[in-house]
């Protein structure tokens, strides 16, 4: 009973470390997750205001880009699928990564070919063991990501999209992320970025705004020194901006998802320690019941011993 009673307290103290561990990070990851909020809140006037301009530019003008132009039969397609560099936030990487697989099994489905670019080392890790081909990759800032890292993941894509696909280049951009819906929701979807499309209802919709109304006057533009020159300066800035908010989003995803596994975790090991807490008590019962009925057994074998020898 004593060694059982050891295994016990043992068992104990660990799960009691580990529950430490565990709210600990529940509550780096509860304040991460404002921090997040707030970027993605003040990244959202810059996004705003950057499509009202390209919107303005390409519907005010009859100049075709490469970057807005609609391809008749495209035939090759980049997926850009972001995730997390860190483990511990329950379903929210391989959330991402089946909806990305859904989205490529369509591409396929309609006779596509599909380049992957991946955000993230569960992604890349992901990938790696089963040894499909990834394009590039980056890792190492998705808790907290930055402009540059959003521009620097938008170069080569934006280069993709402007390569004929005879050289490797792509006609469309799609990108996967998570969506931070609430503290207790998060969505994984996919979007496509280029060709732009601008569908006034849909872009309106997309950045939390009113569409205009029907037979509503628009503004007339002049551009200089040209509309394409114009939409060759704003796009990458667009797509820049796009990225940057699908990262922000997606760590304040990732930070709420791992908010609650750990807080899943915590609970669990609370429970655990309590179950470990009864069995310890019986254990420790059952052996002072064992000690009690030893001495009382002795005490008896010592007076019968006594009693028979006079």
């Amino acid at each position: 009973m004593g060694a059982q009673l050891r295994v016990y307290k043992r068992r104990i103290r660990s799960v009691t470390s580990t529950k430490k561990i565990t709210k600990a990070m529940e509550m780096i990851a509860a304040s991460r997750i404002v921090k997040a909020q707030r970027k993605v809140t003040a990244s959202a006037p810059y996004a705003t205001e950057l499509t009202r301009a390209v919107t303005a530019v390409a519907t005010g003008s009859h100049t075709k880009h490469a970057l807005t132009t609609e391809v008749e039969k495209p035939t090759r397609s980049a997926v850009l699928l972001v995730t997390s560099d860190r483990g511990l936030a329950g379903g929210y990487s391989s959330n991402a990564i089946k909806a990305a697989d859904q989205l490529i099994e369509r591409l396929r489905a309609d006779g596509k070919e599909v380049d992957s670019y991946i955000v993230g080392r569960k992604g890349v890790a992901y990938y790696g063991f089963r040894e499909r081909k990834v394009v590039e990759s980056w890792t190492g800032f998705t808790d907290s990501p930055s402009y540059a890292d959003a521009k620097a993941i938008a170069g080569p894509l934006i280069a993709a999209v402007q390569q004929d696909t005879a050289d490797g280049g792509v006609d469309e951009l799609y990108i996967v992320f998570t969506e931070f819906v609430s503290m207790m929701t998060q969505l994984p979807v996919d979007k496509r970025l280029l060709p732009l499309s601008f569908d006034q209802p849909a872009e309106a919709a997309a950045e939390g705004e009113k569409p205009a109304k029907s037979g509503e006057i628009l503004p007339l533009f002049d551009f200089e020194p040209s509309a394409e020159g114009v939409l060759d300066a704003l796009l990458p800035r667009y797509v820049e901006s796009r990225i940057y908010n699908a990262l922000l989003q997606s760590a304040a995803s990732e930070h709420a998802a791992r908010r609650r596994a750990m807080k899943s975790a915590t609970d669990n090991a609370g429970d655990l320690i309590k179950s470990l807490s009864r069995l310890a008590n019986a254990a420790r019962q059952a052996e002072i019941t064992q000690e009690i009925s030893e001495i009382v057994g002795g005490s008896s074998a010592l007076a019968d011993a006594s009693a028979g020898s006079d």
